[in-house]
């Protein structure tokens, strides 16, 4: 197939917003953050620095795979070759793909949550007190395409909470301070090892910044985390476990051609800015030269995947995408299929 000229096309309000992600995210959780990291001074010597997990194995060898919770899990399933090939490298997740793993048999070494928001958080380590009630409060949930077994959500937080009364123990969880309360006891009734670390939220040498104001909160190390727990894992896997050869799975930060934009992570917040016929504005389609695909993206996962693209500039591992879509390609990544990872015994 030959592949478009134009290869990238933008919605009008794309780049304005993209300009301006970093300043719209420190406003939107910045506060936030920094108020959980106070409250959560209380819970920090339940747990270990995050520095202390260079010092344990986690996985074998220098290979890593970062288990996201992108749609292109649906269509290629990932954790069946992870199984049949027997991979013993370090398996490190986002709190969303948690259950995926779990259910599928598998325990990862290492799961990783950032996002401070005070109520969806806990929905991926199990709610014990979610009503039907509090459903109809807020439809993250039921709308998101990641894992759409969330949208049935009274039987599938059930399962979860199953799952952690039966694997808690067993595993590792890299916790950012930022944390909602309510996250961070519900990991400690579950039993997990915690390892605490403080997200990077601005330039430390700065006047005023909130990254050394974590610092003076709690003495723990600093995490650039790239906006998002997926690239916070990666980070993890290269700057604290040493990891070499890190593949990224689930890794899309963008959508199949035809996803409703309903289904969309940022669908919400888009429309408290324009009306529902205005939002083709806020999104940008780029195709895949690797796959010969358009995807589309909107402004938050088109910055990540910016930001991502720098920081891999610097990182002392090769980066392998395995996610056999989506828009994270470029320079200093290699686009190769999850089976040719495994394969290679990196």
């Amino acid at each position: 197939m030959k592949s478009p000229i134009n290869q990238i096309k933008t919605g009008s309000l794309v780049q304005n917003l993209v300009s301006q992600m970093n300043k719209i995210t420190l406003n939107r959780i910045g506060e936030m953050t920094l108020e959980n990291a106070r409250l959560n001074q209380v819970f920090t010597n339940q747990g270990k620095s995050i520095a202390e997990l260079r010092k344990k194995k986690i996985g074998d060898g220098e290979s890593a795979i970062i288990m996201a919770s992108g749609p292109s899990n649906k269509k290629h399933n990932p954790i069946e070759p992870i199984k049949s090939c027997g991979f013993k490298g370090a398996i490190i997740v986002p709190e969303s793909a948690m259950r995926y793993l779990l259910s599928n048999g598998v325990i990862p070494d290492l799961i990783v949550t950032v996002d401070p928001h005070p109520t969806r958080m806990i929905r991926w380590f199990g709610n014990p007190h979610l009503t039907e009630e509090s459903l109809k409060k807020d439809d993250y949930y039921c709308r998101q395409d990641m894992d759409e077994s969330f949208a049935n959500e009274i039987s599938t937080n059930n399962e979860v909470i199953q799952l952690l009364k039966q694997y808690g123990k067993q595993l590792k969880i890299a916790m950012a301070t930022s944390a909602p309360k309510d996250v961070v006891q519900r990991v400690l009734e579950t039993g997990m090892e915690i390892f605490w670390w403080n997200p990077m939220l601005d330039d430390p040498d700065q006047d005023g910044s909130m990254t050394s104001e974590l610092y003076r909160i709690n003495d723990l190390p600093s995490v650039n985390c790239g906006g998002n727990v997926g690239t916070a894992a990666w980070m993890i896997a290269h700057a604290v476990l040493n990891k070499k050869h890190i593949a990224l799975t689930g890794m899309d930060l963008s959508y199949y051609d035809g996803t409703p934009y309903r289904k969309t992570q940022y669908y919400d917040a888009m429309l408290k800015l324009v009306d529902k016929k205005e939002l083709d504005s806020f999104f940008t389609r780029i195709y895949n030269p690797h796959t010969q695909s358009w995807f589309f993206t909107d402004p938050a996962y088109l910055w990540y995947r910016d930001v991502f693209l720098e920081i891999a500039k610097e990182a002392d591992c090769t980066t392998y995408n395995c996610t056999q879509g989506g828009i994270l390609f470029g320079d200093n990544i290699e686009f190769i299929p999850l089976l040719q990872f495994l394969e290679t015994g990196i």
